[in-house]
């Protein structure tokens, strides 16, 4: 039962690792990175799809993104969902190629994007928080229930305890790269 508990409040952990691993991927840095543009969406056909969906998305250099829509025709729909994007680019068409240029970023830009990757990381520190809550919750009940002794309730502690510190400082680890990502020239 507790190990259960256990396995499960682990699997929930790590999806908030993944998921604080995926908003990084999404930041821009100063280099050029497929990830960037994922999480645009074009319209095509009346649908909204994501751009990887349309289009082939490839680094041309370390400051440039090549969008290759797979039809002609959306050459447009896929240069106007980059322009609407948060990301604040501005692509060149060529034909059927699009080039994204990355201008370079300023310092005050990297210390606004250092602050914005250190808050990501702490709503994910207080998520993976919230399952710890959750798990001792369940540890508390079961004890109620007189399913597990004090001694099983203090050893469950310390072992989600422990799984949360190894969460947090893989986070942790994570923030620490961005970081140093971000602030190099």
């Amino acid at each position: 039962m507790l190990e259960e508990l256990q396995q499960h409040g682990a699997v929930r952990m790590r999806k908030s690792v993944e998921a604080l691993r995926g908003e990084f991927k999404r930041l821009r840095t100063g280099r050029a990175h497929t990830g960037l543009l994922e999480h645009i969406t074009v319209e095509y056909y009346g649908t909204r799809v994501p751009i990887n969906q349309t289009s082939t998305v490839a680094v041309e250099d370390a400051r440039t993104l090549v969008v290759s829509p797979w039809e002609k025709q959306m050459v447009p729909a896929v240069e106007r969902a980059i322009i609407n994007s948060d990301l604040g680019l501005t692509p060149v068409t060529a034909g059927v190629v699009i080039r994204v240029p990355l201008p370079p970023m300023t310092e005050e830009r990297r210390r606004d994007l250092v602050r914005v990757v250190r808050h990501e990381t702490e709503v994910a520190r207080v998520a993976v928080r919230n399952i710890r809550r959750d798990i001792l919750s369940d540890v508390k009940d079961l004890l109620a229930e007189k399913m597990i002794t004090e001694d099983d309730q203090h050893r469950a502690y310390d072992d989600v305890q422990k799984l949360t510190d190894s969460h947090i400082a893989a986070m942790d680890a994570l923030l620490g790269e961005k970081e140093k990502e971000i602030m190099e020239f």
